[in-house]
């Protein structure tokens, strides 16, 4: 009965409402970077599409093919991300990683919505799933800057 207790837990209305309502998931006509990632544990995928400008994320979108786990993950990531640099989102992602692997803090605002992924802590074969989003837009960042400074 304990496992069911967890897996309710697991799936909480909030996360399931954050899968149902992921922001900017439609992807850019014309993005200044795009990065694919996939999961190869459960299939998961996140295509990331960004555009920059003077240093930060002014046009957002992204394809989500996964869990609910990771549809949560990148609603928490599309509502944050416009109006980020790259330093803020690559401190989000490690943050987001140590609160999953190593039981530390959630991370803090705009991206303190990954709180309702904490359940998930326990499942570590859920972990690469809700990082793909917050990872394929560090590196999609990593890219468009690359390609402005060119």
């Amino acid at each position: 009965m304990s496992g069911e207790t967890d897996l309710i837990k697991l799936y909480s209305a909030r996360i399931l409402a954050l899968a149902a309502d992921v922001p900017h998931h439609a992807r850019l006509a014309a993005p200044m970077a795009t990065v694919k990632k996939r999961s190869p544990l459960c299939g998961s995928a996140v295509t990331v599409d960004l555009s920059v400008e003077d240093g930060r994320v002014s046009a957002f979108g992204q394809d989500v093919k996964a869990c609910a786990l990771g549809q949560a993950a990148a609603a928490v990531t599309g509502g944050a991300v416009i109006g980020r640099s790259l330093a803020e989102l690559e401190e989000a992602r490690d943050q987001l990683r140590e609160m999953l692997k190593a039981d530390g803090p959630v991370p803090p605002a705009p991206f303190d919505g990954f709180e309702v992924l904490e359940p998930a802590r326990g499942y570590k074969n859920r972990h690469a799933s809700i990082l793909l989003s917050i990872e394929a837009s560090c590196e999609a960042m990593t890219q468009a800057l690359q390609a402005d400074c060119a």
